[in-house]
């Protein structure tokens, strides 16, 4: 009979251990699981990983209304379709929410810095694809990191409404561009602009043009939410 009773406290055991670790698993997925990564710099960007698994989603929160609260019910969505996320919040994200603007705020370039270190976090960490989005600056930052990338470093792109870069004809990997038919700022209509980098990029490529006027993230609050989300999974699922 003693062994018996040890089988079954063993058993127990194990199936305690393995509920508790599915609900850490699903609370991971819910609500993220606070990281830090570095830059070459020695300097360390947050970020708050959802879901898991070998194919990888990174996500700039690059400042202003993008921050990793306002992107947390897209990464749960994107997570439960089968995908490990990464939202992360760039040092000038961090720098504008405890009160100081600077110049990286709008600039490309930098904020490729933080994209760029996030996917070599996502690879360290052992992810085997990794596609990049981010709207608006964010897009510019995404769209400039697959320029200055390494050739298999990113798989895929998806550009909400980018801010333009340089050389988009040199950006590596599938691309998906998003923007709304009335989206605009000051200088006009965002739409002719975000269609020359688009005809400047390399295929493979796609153009997703929705209707409304919502800009970059907010297009997932707008009535074509819904649709854009379902295109972005669609395209991260496309072999």
């Amino acid at each position: 009979m003693r062994w018996r009773t040890a089988v079954l406290l063993i058993a127990s055991t194990i199936s305690a251990c393995h509920h508790s670790g599915s609900i850490e698993a699903r609370q991971s997925a819910a609500s993220g699981t606070p990281i830090a990564f570095a830059l070459p710099s020695g300097e360390h960007v947050a970020g708050d990983i959802y879901g898991a698994g070998d194919r990888a989603v990174a996500i700039i929160a690059q400042g202003g209304y993008s921050t990793r609260a306002s992107w947390r019910p897209h990464a749960q969505t994107i997570a439960a379709a089968g995908y490990r996320v990464l939202v992360f919040e760039s040092r000038a994200a961090a720098d504008y929410a405890a009160g100081k603007e600077t110049a990286c705020m709008y600039d490309e370039v930098c904020q490729a810095q933080d994209v760029l270190a996030a996917v070599r976090y996502l690879h360290g960490a052992g992810a085997r694809t990794i596609a990049v989005m981010g709207g608006s600056m964010g897009g510019g930052a995404v769209a400039q990191a697959a320029v200055e990338a390494a050739d298999d470093e990113i798989d895929r792109i998806v550009l909400l409404a980018p801010a333009e870069i340089a050389s988009p004809e040199r950006m590596r990997g599938r691309k998906l561009f998003i923007v709304t038919r009335n989206d605009a700022n000051a200088a006009g209509l965002r739409l002719a602009g975000i269609q020359r980098q688009y005809d400047r990029s390399p295929a493979p490529k796609r153009l997703l043009l929705l209707e409304g006027d919502a800009h970059g993230q907010r297009v997932f609050l707008s009535p074509e939410g819904e649709r854009a989300m379902r295109e972005i999974l669609r395209f991260l699922g496309e072999r």
